[in-house]
């Protein structure tokens, strides 16, 4: 993987955990998201105003090879804090089970996003309750393999 500096664990302690055992069992365990089955990945990222790296497990949303990070956090009223590191540092690492790999990362608009959003609703039916909660447009960022 592409990404070096240092790691700066997330300050929720589920997030750490589930980042640790993830890691630890090349997804095998912690492998969905607490208490829903559904998969994830980790995307780790370089802190917009830091520096730092930061890890997060996101859903798994797939599509020919590339995946999609949806910044709904769970339709709250900002967006997650790793949209800003995307944005700032659109390179990221991602794992998915045993597979590392490095991506560039771009944020979707127009056509695109909605192709993207619906297969995001298809693959996971919570992201529409999540985006009626919330009066901000949910922010899409495709992954693609550098």
């Amino acid at each position: 993987m592409a990404l070096t500096g240092t790691y700066v664990p997330s300050s929720a302690q589920w997030v750490r955990d589930q980042v640790a055992e993830y890691e630890a069992t090349n997804g095998e365990k912690a492998g969905t998201l607490r208490d829903t089955g559904y998969p994830i990945v980790v995307i780790t990222s370089v802190g917009s105003s830091s520096g730092n790296l930061r890890k997060n497990p996101v859903m798994r949303v797939e599509r020919d090879g590339s995946y999609l990070a949806v910044a709904s956090k769970g339709g709250g009223p900002d967006d997650p804090a790793w949209a800003d590191n995307f944005r700032k540092h659109p390179e990221v690492d991602l794992q998915d089970k045993a597979e590392k790999h490095t991506y560039r990362v771009r944020e979707l608009e127009g056509e695109e996003r909605a192709d993207w959003w619906q297969h995001a609703v298809d693959t996971w039916p919570t992201y529409a309750s999540y985006q009626e909660k919330t009066d901000r447009l949910i922010p899409l960022f495709l992954l693609e393999r550098a």
